[in-house]
């Protein structure tokens, strides 16, 4: 077993240069990047101090811009001065070709220096750290809710299945599943956030702003009443996913030949169930954690952290990517694909707790 974990986490780093790969690749052929950005904001007279090259007047350069003809490859950067232009592309480190800006940002990356975000006067590191708390709270809650209800469901629909429970539960797990997520979160801001009708949940935020003069009780229910929208959006989609898989597994194994001959022999339902179907049924149900756990990390966190406004990673990722806050979008890039990595690890390593006669030494890869 050590083996494998070894060779599996050898693996991570080809894996991981892959993803940084194809994504800077893309990025370059993406239009308006961050001297697109910071072009557009002098051509509108905005945040002129976070251009750090030059001490020229701002009136002066005006009528510079008057007099010179451009042939910028930069759209819009017709008429200013071509060294305003180099300037912003050595702050950027756009001076460098794309190779040698790979190269040095996974150079960076290996001693997990991610640099300083373009448009905001703090590290990467320190700006994800800020915004991990409310995406793994989403995250952890939304995962964890939909596992604890999504699995003994999907048992009882098995056990029962075709019965009227069955059949009318599987409608209800339908119509969530086919409910977008984004669109449930907004009528519940609207239903119960105050958006028309009840203000019965609060609209935005984690904690009240009184949450440091609560008591420790206090704080708990505070808290529970912020996340309690937020979580259900976010689990809505996963646990009707989760409930049905669950159903499938286990109704396939208790059709074979094994659990046909366990029950002839008169060894209890329950035994024969939870003794030897759950065991074989829930790998299955185990294998898909890696990817319900990172799509409601990040897929989901990305769009109901926006709607509840949630100051967490998938809001902080969107907002870099819309501003091509280079060093922020790859960051957090960075800390997913890791994070998704390693808890696929993981699950192959629950899968020997649930099925000892898993033997993972005697693979190659």
């Amino acid at each position: 077993m050590l083996d494998y974990i070894i060779r599996r986490i050898l693996f991570i780093i080809p894996t991981l240069l892959g993803i940084m790969f194809l994504n800077f690749l893309l990025v370059q052929f993406v239009p308006g990047g961050p001297v697109e950005q910071m072009i557009y904001q002098f051509e509108n007279g905005s945040n002129l101090e976070l251009v750090g090259g030059g001490g020229t007047d701002a009136g002066q350069q005006n009528d510079q811009n008057q007099s010179l003809k451009n042939d910028s490859k930069y759209r819009g950067a017709q008429g200013l001065p071509e060294e305003f232009i180099k300037d912003l592309e050595k702050q950027f480190g756009f001076d460098k070709s794309p190779s040698q800006r790979f190269f040095i940002m996974i150079q960076n990356y290996l001693t997990f220096n991610f640099g300083e975000s373009y448009f905001r006067s703090i590290s990467v590191i320190d700006l994800v750290l800020e915004k991990m708390p409310v995406s793994i709270t989403l995250g952890l809650w939304s995962t964890l809710i939909a596992y604890l209800i999504s699995i003994p469901l999907g048992i009882r629909k098995a056990v029962n299945d075709g019965s009227s429970f069955d059949t009318i539960s599987s409608g209800i797990i339908i119509i969530c599943y086919s409910l977008p997520g984004f669109l449930f979160a907004i009528i519940l801001l609207v239903f119960f956030a105050g958006g028309s009708y009840y203000q019965i949940f609060p609209m935005r935020g984690l904690t009240s702003d009184n949450w440091s003069e609560l008591t420790n009780l206090g704080k708990v229910l505070d808290y529970l009443w912020h996340i309690f929208l937020p979580v259900l959006a976010s689990t809505i989609g996963s646990f009707a996913t989760l409930t049905l898989l669950t159903k499938n597994s286990f109704v396939d194994e208790i059709k074979k030949q094994y659990v046909i001959t366990a029950k002839a022999k008169g060894l209890p339902k329950n035994r024969v169930l939870y003794g030897h179907v759950f065991r074989n049924a829930m790998l299955i149900i185990i294998a898909g954690f890696p990817g319900l756990f990172i799509g409601v990390f990040f897929g989901g966190s990305l769009i109901i952290e926006t709607i509840f406004s949630l100051d967490g990673l998938g809001r902080l990722g969107f907002e870099a990517a819309l501003t091509r806050d280079y060093p922020v979008m790859f960051g957090t890039l960075y800390f997913f694909g890791l994070l998704g990595l390693i808890i696929g690890l993981i699950s192959d390593l629950v899968y020997v707790v649930v099925d000892p006669r898993i033997d993972f030494e005697s693979r190659n890869t």
